[in-house]
């Protein structure tokens, strides 16, 4: 079901940047609510009529990824929490929000699902429908970019910035057939991604490595409950204890040592802050080395649970990696014009939503495969997944020392 997911909305993501600049951004929001709500739906629908439908039928609860999922998401969000400001720690410390929130939520969500299932099978289901349902007044509320930077007045607040933009493919103007609009649009990515410096494709790298190494994190509640003999409940409530480290770490850690470094160095100094984004980065992805290491050989519960939070504070590296797609190293700046230069900036963000799912789409079979084929095996072979991350975050702290400030 990953997989399908994944899947569906890598492949869409082009045609619904399409989309976006007929329609507008929020509507491509809505539409991403919608396939996860059907997710949902499904689910109960599958379980109430399970006399008519066949368990397998659960597996056709991700077809709707097609309106749009993660990677479409993300490539929204990002983008518009970049645009928020120019200073270099102040966009990282926004980063570091967003992705606590979504660490947050990911772990939490298995303890939450787990004690409102012992009220009622369907009441987590029901409650993340409810949830996506508050979504929608906070979408339409959202400012466009263009309100942000306060250099477009008068305009249609419908958001109509794709997510892979650029002035000569606006939609509104053009009447070219759907075919050819996604064929220029792969032709700007091929452009833009052939035309910015090595470390940009370095990075790329690194996202997909790290995207395909953090696969392992949606096995975790397996992994307690297979290796450990705990239950699905206990080892939700477990993972919320991560939940809080990762929350901790990158909304009060990470933000004052983030101002304090930029203190000590005296300024906004780009090369700099680039510096320091890399060395962090090796840090996070160091850190991320031991502990999925000690995941993978921890023989008791004991041994497990601080190999845990040392993993869980490798959760910082989307902070940093993020930060550094703004670097004149790794995305020069070209002309004066701002408008180029939010699309640029929309086409880049975009890019790297797509890697991060090829990652992503990479990442759930194999780690599902090697999970099964730990089970069959047993002992150490239980880790097989974890060992496999700990090689991808090696492999990516090697494209990290390529990379040239």
């Amino acid at each position: 079901m990953e997989t399908l997911w994944v899947a569906g909305d890598f492949v869409m993501t082009i045609p619904l940047s399409f989309l976006a600049e007929k329609w507008g951004r929020r509507v491509i929001l809505r539409l991403n609510l919608l396939s996860r709500g059907f997710m949902l739906l499904w689910a109960i629908v599958v379980g109430c009529f399970d006399n008519v439908l066949p368990t397998r039928a659960i597996i056709a609860g991700p077809a709707l990824s097609v309106l749009g999922g993660d990677c479409v998401f993300n490539s929204l969000t990002y983008a518009l929490v970049s645009s928020l400001t120019e200073d270099h720690v102040q966009r990282a410390i926004y980063f570091g929000y967003m992705s606590s929130v979504s660490y947050v939520v990911a772990l939490l969500g298995p303890a939450l699902a787990s004690s409102t299932m012992t009220v009622s099978l369907w009441l987590p289901f029901w409650l993340g429908i409810f949830l996506l349902s508050l979504a929608v007044p906070t979408i339409h509320i959202l400012p466009s970019p263009k309100q942000l930077n306060g250099k477009y007045n008068g305009v249609d607040e419908e958001q109509r910035e794709p997510l892979l933009s650029s002035p000569l493919l606006k939609a509104q103007d053009d009447q070219k057939s759907l075919f050819h609009s996604l064929a220029e649009r792969l032709r700007t990515i091929k452009t833009i991604v052939i035309s910015h410096p090595r470390n940009f494709t370095l990075l790329l790298f690194s996202f997909a490595l790290t995207s395909l190494a953090s696969s392992d994190t949606k096995m975790l509640v397996q992994y307690i409950s297979g290796r450990y003999h705990w239950t699905f409940s206990s080892a939700g409530y477990l993972l919320s204890g991560k939940a809080i480290v990762n929350f901790t770490l990158l909304t009060v850690i990470i933000p004052r040592l983030l101002r304090s470094t930029r203190d000590l160095e005296g300024g906004n100094q780009p090369q700099s802050a680039d510096k320091s984004n890399i060395r962090h980065a090796i840090l996070c992805l160091a850190v991320s080395v031991i502990g999925a290491f000690g995941i993978a050989v921890a023989s008791e519960i004991w041994m497990l649970v601080p190999s845990m939070f040392v993993y869980a504070l490798g959760s910082a590296l989307p902070i940093f990696t993020l930060s550094l797609l703004k670097s004149p190293s790794v995305s020069p700046r070209h002309g004066d014009n701002p408008e180029a230069a939010s699309d640029t900036e929309s086409h880049i963000f975009s890019i790297v939503m797509l890697v991060k799912t090829v990652g992503s789409l990479l990442g759930a079979p194999l780690m599902a495969a090697l999970w099964v084929h730990g089970i069959e095996m047993g002992g150490a072979a239980f880790g097989m997944p974890f060992f496999v991350s700990s090689a991808c975050y090696v492999v990516a702290i090697w494209v990290f020392k390529m990379i040239k400030i």
